[in-house]
């Protein structure tokens, strides 16, 4: 009988794949389950591509803060036109023709200033404008080196903030993705626990009908020496036509277990999966405050809070920046000429420099520019609430979840016990029921205990890697080899 295997769970090796009904059967251990779903799963794959996403966000961020190198220009701009001026003299619309062809190109480097939130460019470009016509001829314009400088006053620096956010967004990202896979893994530990389930109820349904089936015989002939009434007889009788319904019932239920597993692991409905059940449960013991040391300490929860609390900073400094006046400067320093002929455009250059302030002062918003920094502060003191009494709610579930995990190994060997006395408890039922020293009725409740016992089993075991799983997701740490969790990123973005 499958009852007597039933043991604790360990990992074993995969058994070669067997025909069985037109079907393929493999034997497969819970970390094999595991390891199939974290690298097949959809939800995997998933997880993946958000980290990818997450990989190039940061990169994106990492490049704005490097100087930049850009090629540009304007190649063969064609006008022949008639335009709308106005003679400076008379001060008479006129319509004046206009043949020309405008040619520009140009190299410039940007580098952003994280510090000031400013902006400085070097550019080297040359204009070539053909005109055509009566009175056609060429003209360069060279600005050989120019130098300029943008830099916003009293203004929001996105660039300050970004580099406050965007490296914990990243970090969050790796540790987001972390917890996603053993997000993954409690799903495999589901739905392999719920087949296991699926198929010891089958076999147990089978089991019971055969044994039920011999009791009746038995019944019968008890009942025709007097020790077994007729209504006793029936209790046997209705209970065997209970468990043919019940191996029908269960078939379904293990069908359906199997095509659920075997949707998370990425396998068609043609293999079979049966689980494995031997080995011993690791003896682990969880200590709250190492718990959740290594939860605050690896976990994204820190680093979400601190971002949510940053973002909402942010929203402040952009508030009060809008709020009131709007000053930039800007700088230009270089050299420049312009010449019929191309060589002389490069000979006698000029100095230019461009230096203007720009400014915008409200004399009267109506309290809208006040009213966004007031809604900013008040949308900050709600997250900075939010965050406090997140800390407290993930605290409680560290503590419970610790709490579950260390009761449930003893629970596990507290049921073991039950099952394998329960199983005993029935076949010596049974033997006494056949020498008439057991009413139908005993031989009805030892059944009972016995598949509540088994059932009871299997759900502890299945508990107890869901906890297990569950304090790696929340601390990513692996209590088993000691060691924080972690993958090669670099490999995922390849």
């Amino acid at each position: 009988m499958i009852y007597v295997a039933l043991l604790l769970v360990c990992p074993v090796m995969l058994l070669p794949a067997q025909e069985r009904g037109g079907m393929l059967a493999a034997r497969m251990s819970l970390e094999e389950v595991i390891d199939s779903a974290r690298t097949r799963s959809v939800s995997a794959l998933a997880a993946k591509a958000s980290f990818v996403s997450s990989y190039w966000a940061f990169r994106s961020y990492k490049a704005s803060r490097l100087p930049s190198l850009n090629f540009y220009g304007n190649l063969a701009s064609f006008d022949r036109s008639l335009r709308l001026l106005q003679n400076y003299e008379t001060g008479e619309m006129v319509y004046t023709g206009n043949y020309n062809m405008q040619n520009k190109v140009g190299l410039s480097i940007k580098q952003n200033i994280t510090f000031t939130g400013g902006s400085l460019s070097l550019y080297s470009d040359l204009s070539r404008i053909d005109q055509f016509g009566s009175n056609a001829h060429k003209t360069y314009y060279a600005q050989p080196i120019t130098l300029y400088y943008e830099q916003p006053l009293l203004a929001y620096n996105r660039f300050k903030w970004d580099r406050k956010i965007s490296p914990k967004e990243y970090e969050k990202a790796k540790r987001t993705y972390l917890e996603a896979m053993e997000a993954v893994t409690i799903r495999a530990v589901k739905y392999y626990f719920d087949l296991m389930k699926a198929k010891l109820n089958h076999e147990k349904a089978v089991t019971n009908y055969s044994n039920t089936r011999q009791m009746c015989s038995v019944a019968a002939e008890r009942m025709s020496l007097g020790s077994v009434t007729r209504d006793e007889y029936l209790q046997l009788e209705l209970r065997m036509l209970n468990d043919s319904i019940s191996i029908n019932e269960s078939a379904i239920r293990v069908k359906e277990a199997q095509m659920t597993l075997n949707s998370l692991l990425g396998y068609g409905e043609g293999l079979e999966i049966e689980p494995e059940v031997t080995g011993e449960l690791p003896d682990i013991w969880m200590d709250y405050d190492v718990v959740m040391s290594k939860a605050l300490e690896n976990s994204s929860f820190l680093l979400d809070n601190e971002i949510r609390v940053l973002n909402a900073e942010s929203a402040i400094a952009q508030a009060k920046a809008n709020r009131g006046a709007s000053v930039s400067l800007s700088a230009r320093f270089g050299l420049s000429n312009s010449n019929g002929h191309f060589r002389e455009t490069y000979t006698g250059l000029l100095d230019q420099e461009v230096v203007g302030i720009t400014f915008s002062v409200p004399i009267f918003d109506w309290g809208l520019g006040k009213g966004r920094v007031k809604n900013a502060k008040a949308k900050a003191a709600v997250v900075k609430a939010e965050v406090a009494q997140a800390e407290q709610d993930y605290r409680r579930s560290v503590y419970t979840a610790v709490g579950q995990f260390n009761n449930q190994r003893q629970q596990c060997m507290v049921s073991a016990r039950a099952s394998r006395i329960a199983q005993e408890r029935y076949s010596l039922m049974m033997e006494k029921f056949r020498s008439g020293r057991a009413s139908v009725t005993d031989l009805n409740t030892a059944q009972n205990e016995n598949d509540s016992a088994v059932s009871r089993y299997v759900t502890d075991l299945s508990n107890f890697w869901n906890y297990y799983y569950t304090l790696r997701q929340l601390t990513l740490y692996d209590f088993i080899r000691n060691a924080d969790i972690d993958v090669d990123f670099l490999e995922l973005i390849r």
